[in-house]
């Protein structure tokens, strides 16, 4: 049983955006509690893609832009390299994809993880060079901390581009053209939280916007719009706050991604046991699509799903699309004893307030492992897997705590490490094991004592509701609300005095699970499910507090209300 918390969203404020925003009292109260700017609320209700800043603002993205056409115009030798990740593999097919309706084929390369390690290496680039001598190099994904080699690029006569969002460690590669709002750009800026997919999205727009200022005919050779479904893939994967631009880019870019319009993505889509066409979520985007790219990179070649995102013709996906789901379900198996084992070794650890694993474990599933065990124990974790004398793998964060400046406090410990504030990839040797798990633990508890909030297993409501309250027109308004993600997560209702009129369904293995049908008095009726909550089912016409999700449950072309319950206890203890 978990902690309750929940912050009054001001009475007056909820008034006003239920009138200037024509929206419910129940979504006027959740824009009420997510933001203080009603402008802000607004842009959240309705993100439009008009809202999305110039390109040009961005630092660096002009000059890419210039540059990219001035290869284009001189039919350059141009490589791409984007990071075998999602963020990175669809950010490479989208430029790769681009340049050629300009009329350029780039060579596009992604890294081979186990022989180059991940992002731009020097292995990476004994490979780009032994086919040939770019005239420009662009790293995407990868590249801000790669100073030794952006050097090398550029003392073989190589321009660089760097299209990257990962925090700069000790300076960052100079002597080239980089886009890195985490670098370059201030604070405030509304793009400065996107991942390298929207970054690339805004690059392509730069391209076009770089063409029509010359009143160049190649200004319509696409629309920058047809790449939201690459960019919104990217961006939900990579786990980036959901918030300004990157909400924009998700929230547009599922429906593209819905529609299914590019081959590969259609073939991914069936293989993942959906249907193109239908309404997409986050969700689908995390726990179906995401995983398919990621186990090639992580588990054999990310080539194969940047081959299939890149397809011409459907005839040619299904068997990328069925290799991608084989190795999915290769690293699912893995997965599940990695989880298993770390479990079991971080158990004797747990009040520490950051944590890491370390096993013989593949490399490249670990960061699955880390994600479960950091949301399982609500604090940082690290897992780490061998390779020869070198301890590897990811780690993934909490609301609070920036994981790169914690790996910067234990730097001369690491042989390499990179990322952003919520997921790192880190590398050391095994020797140095013991004395990193102390001081990793060490910098988290640093930032939690200069108050920073500290991780919390607590579960918040957003809003104490009557489940009649919960019309079709709320729950219409509540899907306005996504895609749901990071730094918008998805609301969480409480229901107060709630009785079940008659005893509820088991069902599952072990019958943990269980489901009840409520009859409302206007003649509605709402679902309730409850996962591995049966032991704890309350007897009809106990009064209970219930924490939910509430939403449209959608099957065979049919909708239902539906509440998932999170937790339950008996009234009066919330």
């Amino acid at each position: 049983m978990e902690a309750w918390t929940h912050r009054v969203a001001d009475a007056a404020r909820v008034r006003r955006l239920e009138e200037t925003l024509g929206v419910s009292p129940v979504v006027a109260a959740l824009l009420a509690r997510l933001s203080d700017d009603d402008a802000e609320a607004e842009r959240h209700l309705r993100p439009q893609l008009a809202h999305v800043s110039d390109p040009f603002e961005a630092a660096g993205l002009r000059e890419a832009a210039e540059r990219l056409l001035r290869a284009v115009d001189a039919r350059e030798p141009v490589a791409i390299l984007g990071d075998y990740d999602v963020d990175g593999v669809t950010s490479t097919a989208a430029l790769v994809h681009a340049l050629r309706r300009l009329g350029l084929e780039a060579r596009a390369y992604v890294p081979r993880r186990l022989d180059e390690g991940y992002g731009l290496s020097m292995g990476a680039i004994d490979r780009v060079l032994g086919e040939g001598r770019p005239a420009l190099f662009v790293a995407l994904d990868c590249g801000t901390n790669s100073i030794g080699e952006v050097a090398r690029l550029r003392a073989a006569g190589v321009d660089v581009i760097i299209v990257d969002h990962h925090v700069a460690k000790d300076g960052h590669a100079a002597d080239c053209i980089l886009v890195n709002p985490r670098v370059r750009d201030p604070e405030g800026a509304p793009w400065r939280a996107l991942c390298t997919a929207g970054l690339t999205f805004k690059l392509l727009h730069a391209l076009l916007k770089v063409l029509r200022l010359r009143e160049d005919a190649r200004g319509t050779a696409f629309a920058v719009r047809d790449y939201l479904d690459l960019a919104a893939l990217g961006t939900i994967a990579d786990l980036v706050p959901l918030r300004h631009e990157n909400r924009i880019l998700a929230a547009h870019g599922l429906r593209a991604l819905s529609e299914a319009r590019r081959p590969g993505l259609r073939a991914l889509i069936e293989v993942s046991g959906l249907t193109p066409g239908q309404t997409l979520s986050s969700t689908d985007v995390s726990y179906r699509l995401g995983p398919r790219i990621n186990a090639s990179g992580r588990l054999a070649d990310a080539a194969i799903p940047l081959r299939l995102l890149l397809a011409e013709d459907g005839a040619d996906c299904a068997e990328g699309a069925a290799q991608l789901d084989a190795l999915n379900r290769e690293r699912q198996e893995i997965d599940r004893r990695v989880t298993e084992e770390a479990t079991r070794q971080l158990g004797a650890m747990a009040e520490a307030p950051a944590l890491v694993a370390h096993g013989d474990w593949h490399p490249g599933v670990v960061g699955i492992a880390a994600g479960k065990l950091c949301r399982s124990l609500s604090r940082p974790v690290i897992v780490l897997g061998r390779e020869g004398d070198l301890a590897k793998g990811s780690g993934r964060g909490v609301p609070g705590v920036d994981l790169v400046a914690a790996l910067q406090a234990c730097h001369d410990l690491l042989g390499s490490y990179g990322g952003h504030p919520m997921a790192v990839g880190v590398s050391l040797p095994s020797a140095n094991l013991a004395a990193f798990r102390l001081r990793f633990a060490e910098a988290v508890a640093g930032q939690l004592a200069r108050g920073q909030p500290a991780a919390s297993a607590a579960i918040e409501i957003a809003h104490w509701v009557d489940p009649v309250a919960l019309t079709p027109r709320v729950l219409d308004e509540l899907e306005m609300l996504q895609p749901f993600g990071e730094g918008n997560p998805e609301p969480v209702f409480g229901f107060r005095g709630f009785r079940f009129d008659r005893p509820v369904q088991r069902f599952g293995d072990g019958e943990s699970n269980f489901r009840h049908t409520l009859s409302l008095p206007d003649g509605r009726r709402l679902g309730f499910v409850a996962w591995r909550l049966a032991h704890r089912a309350p007897e009809p016409g106990q009064a209970f507090d219930l924490a939910v999700r509430v939403g449209w449950n959608r099957w065979q072309g049919r909708r239902t209300a539906q509440a998932e319950i999170l937790d339950l206890r008996p009234s009066g203890r919330s």
